[in-house]
């Protein structure tokens, strides 16, 4: 059995989705788990109100396959997400409608209309030993985790374990960003949430046919790929994807804590993979350097924390595209946000650096600002 499998796709045609994804599916043991009746939640990146080209969320066009491959074999297909923002119909039924999801309900898929919510208690956790879920997965036989391929403002890189942040209702966000504002305590959070649906989350699936980089996750721009990923391990599937864009674990907080503990190997090269990556590997992608905990040998705590702040990414308003509607200041999970003349203002001495003003900002007015020494580097480490 391989630990990830890979295949490429260029396009969100039906015919060549379908190949790609029996072509990633076989190798790890395809669906023969799935059994006539059986309820699966598909969860999706739904994260925002947003088109399918906009290349945010999970395309419909391959949700649109997979639930004709589970309805063939008798299951129920549940497409579900919780974005940020309030968790009820009104909201979820407009995202439903503008990610093109009405189509996958076309051919066969529920959307999911349970709105309550789900108190867990995980002792085994690293961080989150208790935490606030969407409660149709307790509905669900079996779980797919389907994400999307992106650049992320907080942790580098949005793919499988990232997508499973949706479990957490859209209004409970900002108090995990509060609790969790170091990155990797954050990170550490993430990969307590995969545990603890790690038996119930049967496969993951990666769009990476047409991704996301830069000014991710919502306002970045669209990249071709051409991929699509498949695994019963959501961190080693991660690791792939971050090899296909130029990231290595020491790039992505998730990945990093991964690293730690010793669910994933130090590269992509040590992993099984079923089918040729390297070919599909983008060298040139625009990437987000990430705040990192720096240590230099023979340095000095202050020399330490000088340098770890001179590498520090932080979002910054663009005063041209702002259009004053608050939106930032209303997510920001630690308040720090001030509108002044119609325009944001961060307090940047109590900024927790969660990214959820830039992630949210309908217009992409909130970038991404990286130091020019970070920027460097960057540039160094890619060449």
């Amino acid at each position: 059995m391989f630990d990830v499998s890979v295949s490429a796709c260029n396009s969100y045609q039906s015919a060549e989705v379908r190949e790609a994804l029996i072509k990633i599916l076989e190798p790890i043991g395809g669906l023969d788990w799935v059994r006539d009746g059986m309820r699966i939640a598909i969860k999706a990146n739904l994260v925002s109100m947003m088109k399918p080209d906009a290349a945010a969320t999970t395309h419909p066009a391959l949700l649109c396959e997979l639930v004709r491959m589970l309805r063939e074999r008798g299951a129920i297909p549940i497409i579900g997400d919780s974005p940020g923002g309030l968790y009820n119909a009104p909201v979820v039924n407009r995202i439903y409608a503008a990610t093109g999801m009405k189509e996958a309900e076309g051919v066969g898929a529920m959307l999911n209309d349970d709105y309550s919510i789900a108190d867990a208690s995980f002792p085994k956790a690293t961080v989150a030993t208790s935490f606030t879920y969407t409660a149709y997965l307790d509905r669900a036989d079996a779980i797919i985790n389907f994400c999307k391929l992106k650049t992320h403002g907080m942790m580098g890189m949005s793919a499988a374990v990232k997508n499973m942040f949706g479990i957490v209702p859209g209004t409970f966000k900002p108090e995990y960003h509060f609790r969790f504002p170091n990155h990797e305590d954050f990170a550490s959070m993430l990969i307590d949430l995969n545990s603890y649906f790690s038996e119930k989350t049967k496969l993951c699936i990666v769009d990476a046919v047409v991704g996301m980089e830069g000014n991710g996750p919502t306002q970045g721009k669209p990249r071709k790929i051409g991929a699509l990923l498949a695994s019963k391990d959501p961190h080693r599937l991660d690791l792939l994807c971050a090899a296909l864009i130029g990231l290595t674990p020491q790039d992505v907080p998730t990945l990093k804590v991964a690293l730690k503990q010793g669910r994933i190997p130090a590269s992509a090269e040590s992993l099984s993979i079923s089918g040729e990556w390297k070919s599909l590997c983008v060298r040139d992608f625009d990437t987000v350097e990430v705040r990192r905990s720096l240590q230099f040998e023979g340095a000095g705590k202050f020399a330490a924390m000088f340098v770890k702040e001179a590498l520090r990414s932080e979002p910054r308003p663009q005063r041209s595209l702002c259009i004053g509607c608050k939106k930032c200041a209303e997510v920001c999970p630690a308040h720090v946000i001030t509108m002044k003349k119609g325009v944001p203002v961060i307090d940047r001495k109590h900024c927790i650096t969660c990214f959820c003003c830039q992630e949210f900002c309908p217009v992409g007015a909130m970038k991404i600002h990286r130091p020019l020494i970070a920027r460097i580097l960057n540039r160094q480490k890619k060449e």
